[in-house]
C-alpha cells in the first residue's frame, strides 16, 4: 500500500500535523507527504500546455507528485481551515491537478487509470463551517481518481482544545487508518 498525504498546514507541530503523525504511524507500507508550505511547487499558470500535452510544462517537485499519484492506493488531504477554505498554499498545489481535468475534458484521455481511496481531515478554531473546504478537497480527490472517499474527519475547536485531545476526531482518525489499510 502506498499513501500520498497533502499537508496544507504551515505549522510544523500543529493540530493538522499531529493527526497526520497518528496516521503515518499506523498505515501499512509506504507514504509520501507533500508539505504545501515547504515544497517547491508553483501554482498553475494557465499556460494551457496540458490542453494538448500530458503532464505540465512547469518542471518542479510536482513531477514527482504526479508519478506518486499514478502508483499510490490512498490519498489524504489534511488542512487547517482559513476563511472556511483549504489553505492558500494547498490550493496552489491543488491547482496543478489541472492537467488531469484537461486530460478528461480536452484530450479525452484517462490520466489516472487506477482508482484510489481518499480521505479529508480539516481542523480549525473558527466557526466550524467546513463544507466549502470539504467540497474543494473532494473535487481535488476526484481529479486524482478518488471516488471512494471516507467521511470527513474534522475538529473545529482547536483554539480551545488540541485536535489530539478530541475523542471524536481520534475515532475518525482510527477509521481512516482502517479504511486505508483494507
Amino acid at each position: 500500500m502506498k499513501t500520498l498525504i497533502f499537508n496544507g498546514s504551515p505549522r510544523i507541530n500543529g493540530d493538522t500535523q499531529s493527526l497526520i503523525s497518528i496516521i503515518i504511524q499506523n498505515i501499512k507500507d509506504e507514504y509520501k507527504i507533500v508539505n504545501a508550505y515547504r515544497c517547491t511547487i508553483s501554482p498553475c499558470l494557465d499556460c494551457r500546455y496540458c490542453w494538448k500535452d500530458r503532464g505540465c510544462a512547469i518542471d518542479d517537485e510536482m513531477q514527482e507528485v504526479y508519478s506518486y499519484i499514478q502508483k499510490c492506493d490512498n490519498i489524504l488531504i489534511a488542512s487547517p481551515i482559513y476563511f472556511s477554505e483549504l489553505t492558500g498554499k494547498l490550493l496552489d498545489v491543488g491547482s496543478r491537478l489541472q492537467t488531469y481535468f484537461c486530460a478528461k475534458f480536452f484530450r479525452k484521455e484517462i490520466a489516472i487509470p487506477r482508482s484510489k481511496k481518499g480521505a479529508v481531515i480539516l481542523v480549525g478554531g473558527g466557526d466550524g463551517y467546513m463544507n466549502k473546504a470539504y467540497e474543494t478537497a473532494q473535487t481535488l480527490l476526484h481529479h486524482m481518481n478518488c471516488y471512494n472517499i471516507h467521511e470527513l474527519v474534522s475538529c473545529h475547536n482547536t483554539n480551545e482544545k488540541l485536535s489530539i485531545e478530541n475523542k471524536q476526531t481520534l475515532l475518525g482518525i482510527d477509521s481512516i487508518i482502517n479504511f486505508f489499510n483494507c
